[in-house]
């Protein structure tokens, strides 16, 4: 028998979908891509996605409300919509749930999801609901669409293609060390307090001046923007993904599918001032935090290096490097030289 965490999320869903052949003319692709791709008229292709969120895996309800939670829950799906280039149209949201929650936790719950939605422009179309005895389960699908062969895959990176990146990186990482660095303080006091009075006197952490980090981990924002400015540029990328992983786990990913190498640069890697701040308080490396800590679902994508005046006039999107030959692999180039293999080190929810 083989551990399920030897092979990794990707490995798995690899190992159990590579031998799966596609049957009907209108799938024009299946595993392996942030989306299905699916054509059934002359215009359009139909785009489809779906995400599992597991309490104690992929959310902890210690801190983010169920608000919050229905909110993210629905942006990580339209990302993925919106990392193949497309736009997402309609949701189903299936959910199992424990008896600890009430009608108006649900109703906290599906007030974030509207929100999420209504912001979109994304209906709410289906879904089911059912019992659970191990936590919260949410799994939701989306659906969108783009014109006729301009869904942008994972594999299409050329040598010479410029890799970019939108927004700043690391941010929902450094939210979540922040979380769970204030959830251990409050759980010691409450462990130490020895009567009512004193549990009753613990404060809420203060987390002025960090509103940023805390926004970034529990209110991520789908790139609609980026997707809507690429088009209005002219701009077709030849590939895309969305940074839900860490953006070296992306990159590779892209170049694994693309049969191609990188190098990007670590002074080009884009670190709000925040960011910054709190990987100094907390003794981490910044670089490692933008580079591996995932969920900030900004849009990683790469075009002809003819585009590159294009991208420069672009608001919100950085030139971080280059795609090369795959015999010479992918790396980082630091700021003083130096070249360092890129290893995926992001987030992998089975181990």
């Amino acid at each position: 028998m083989s551990e399920i965490s030897t092979l990794g999320e990707f490995g798995l869903i690899k190992h159990l979908t590579e031998k799966i052949e596609l049957k009907n003319p209108q799938t024009k692709y299946g595993v392996g891509d942030d989306c299905a791709v699916l054509s059934y008229n002359e215009d359009k292709e139909v785009l489809v996605t779906t995400d599992l969120l597991m309490e104690g895996v992929h959310f902890d309800l210690t801190y983010i409300t169920l608000k919050h939670l229905g909110y993210k829950s629905a942006m990580v799906n339209l990302s993925d919509i919106y990392a193949m280039g497309g736009m997402p149209k309609q949701i189903t949201v299936s959910i199992a749930l424990s008896k600890k929650f009430q009608i108006e936790d649900m109703e906290d719950f599906y007030d974030g999801l509207k929100l999420a939605c209504d912001a979109h422009g994304v209906d709410i179309v289906g879904g089911d609901t059912t019992s659970s005895r191990t936590g919260l389960a949410i799994s939701i699908t989306a659906i969108g669409e783009t014109e006729k062969g301009k869904a942008i895959y994972r594999n299409g990176a050329r040598e010479t293609d410029l890799i970019c990146v939108s927004g700043d990186l690391g941010a929902a990482y450094m939210g979540f060390q922040l979380l769970e660095r204030e959830k251990e303080v409050y759980y010691k006091q409450i462990e130490a307090a020895k009567t009512d009075a004193e549990r009753m006197a613990i404060s809420q952490p203060d987390f002025s001046g960090r509103e940023y980090l805390l926004e970034r981990q529990m209110k991520p924002e789908a790139r609609r923007d980026i997707v809507i400015a690429l088009r209005e540029a002219g701009i077709q990328p030849t590939s895309m993904i969305d940074v839900s992983d860490g953006l070296s786990s992306e990159l590779l990913h892209i170049c694994k599918q693309s049969h191609c190498g990188c190098r990007i640069y670590e002074e080009r890697i884009p670190i709000d001032y925040q960011t910054a701040v709190m990987a100094e308080e907390m003794n981490m490396n910044l670089t490692t935090a933008a580079m591996n800590g995932g969920e900030d679902y900004e849009l990683l994508f790469t075009v002809p290096i003819a585009d590159h005046e294009k991208i420069e006039n672009l608001k919100d999107v950085k030139l971080i490097g280059h795609i090369t030959k795959e015999s010479l692999g992918c790396a980082l180039i630091t700021r003083d030289g130096s070249e360092f293999e890129l290893k995926a080190q992001g987030w992998n929810p089975l181990k």
